[in-house]
């Protein structure tokens, strides 16, 4: 990503076309929320992304993402705390918006 042609995103940060993510892209989203991406946030981010592929929405609620979470990655990295750590506020809108996903329906 270059960055003459930043992709284009929604006034909450989110991209409009999950199409133009990258790497590159997520960090800089990160970076711009405080976060340093370590192996633990791109495990969840490509959950996060495979999920989508699969089920063409992002989880819809915190609950739901940190049960979704826990079933496909175990009980110690589906637990609200370790989510929240890793990306602090709104665990799922944020998770979301750095994996280039749609804003979940139901967070605030």
């Amino acid at each position: 990503m270059s960055a003459s042609n930043p992709p284009v995103r929604n006034n909450e940060g989110f991209l409009e076309d999950a199409a133009t993510w990258t790497n590159e892209v997520a960090q800089e989203i990160a970076q711009e929320n405080g976060i340093e991406l370590t192996e633990k946030h791109w495990e969840i981010i490509y959950f996060l992304r495979d999920f989508y592929k699969q089920h063409e929405i992002s989880p819809p609620s915190n609950r739901l993402f940190v049960k979704a979470v826990r079933e496909a990655l175990g009980d110690e990295k589906g637990d609200s705390i370790y989510l929240m750590t890793l990306f602090p506020g709104t665990p799922a809108k944020t998770a979301c918006r750095i994996a280039g996903l749609p804003r979940p329906t139901n967070c605030l």
